[in-house]
């Protein structure tokens, strides 16, 4: 039996590199080529026929390229690898955009990420992975003819975090009721790996015009490491929140850990109140110089092994359920 065939868009070329090292094998060749007014055509070199095919794709904006310009250019190629014949084309958005915009806040707004959904089936997309979304059963919801993977970094991060915490005592923080679940399956993934209970805390968050607000907070820190979990840090505004909070809760030490860093060059994340450390994955290349002081707070942890070992699974029909942190 062949193989897999590995694609890289040219924006996703260093991510694939490592998922490609992982599987043992090199990255397929393509063309990516742009006219004038926008406008772009994206095709494979490589045979494609009665293949399986995987194509890496972060689908996060940077400069020169949009979240839209990227998101177009993936289906567009889904579209041509359909047309060349490829028995089945997976889609690996390490980042998949729109995923926040699960649900309706105000009268007449979109749902995006049911509609990011229909475009994928709308090319014959065979299945969607991503890594640490927003909103784990609205993503699995939008879909209808294409299947999805969620891939949780729960046990990666717990990994991570064992050398670092020590015997004391330890509790895992939400920084709003909307990420409880995801700050459940790291407590759970903690107390496997350390073998002791591990605590729990949550706050209340309201969003509204980009203005966080509220600051109700659920439960005992004193003497406790807070490890504060969400699915993204962008302003910091969230976590800087929890922080503060965590300590007033009497939390000695505070880590915070997101699976996608979109840190912007204006956030007050690393001031006086920061975390002591900030725990981020490589979903999304770091766009901005960091600091000094900002540098030695922030760990990156890679997660193309991960991706790597569930492409081997779904090549041999392996479950990746063994992969993947659950309830």
């Amino acid at each position: 039996m062949a193989g897999p065939v590995l694609f890289a868009l040219n924006t996703s070329r260093d991510f694939a590199e490592r998922v490609a090292i992982d599987l043992g094998v090199s990255i397929a060749r393509h063309e990516e080529r742009d006219f004038e007014r926008g406008e772009h055509k994206v095709r494979p070199l490589a045979p494609v026929g009665r293949r399986d095919v995987y194509v890496v794709q972060s689908l996060h904006g940077e400069h020169g390229a949009t979240a839209n310009d990227k998101l177009i250019r993936l289906l567009f190629f889904i579209g041509a690898l359909k047309d060349a014949g490829a028995a089945s084309v997976t889609a690996i958005c390490p980042y998949l955009a729109y995923s926040r915009k699960d649900r309706r806040t105000k009268p007449g707004d979109p749902v995006s990420s049911r509609y990011i959904a229909a475009l994928f089936e709308s090319v014959e997309t065979d299945r969607v992975i991503t890594l640490e979304v927003h909103n784990i059963s609205a993503f699995e919801n939008a879909f209808r003819s294409c299947r999805s993977e969620h891939l949780s970094l729960a046990r990666i991060f717990a990994q991570h975090l064992e050398p670092i915490l020590g015997a004391g005592a330890v509790a895992v923080v939400s920084p709003d009721a909307g990420g409880n679940k995801r700050a459940e399956l790291l407590r759970h993934e903690l107390e496997a790996i350390l073998g002791r209970g591990v605590g729990k805390s949550i706050m209340d968050k309201h969003r509204s015009k980009g203005i966080v607000s509220g600051t109700l907070f659920a439960g005992d820190l004193t003497g406790s490491t807070a490890i504060i979990v969400d699915d993204l840090i962008s302003s910091g505004t969230t976590i800087l929140r929890a922080c503060k909070a965590s300590r007033a809760a009497g939390a000695n030490k505070v880590i915070a850990i997101a699976g996608h860093a979109m840190f912007t060059a204006d956030s007050p994340l690393w001031g006086d109140d920061a975390p002591d450390a900030v725990i981020v994955t490589d979903t999304i290349p770091l766009a901005i110089d960091l600091s000094k002081e900002a540098r030695r707070r922030v760990q990156v942890i890679e997660t193309a092994p991960l991706v790597a070992s569930v492409v081997e699974r779904l090549q041999s029909g392996e479950p990746i359920s063994e992969l993947l942190p659950y309830d």
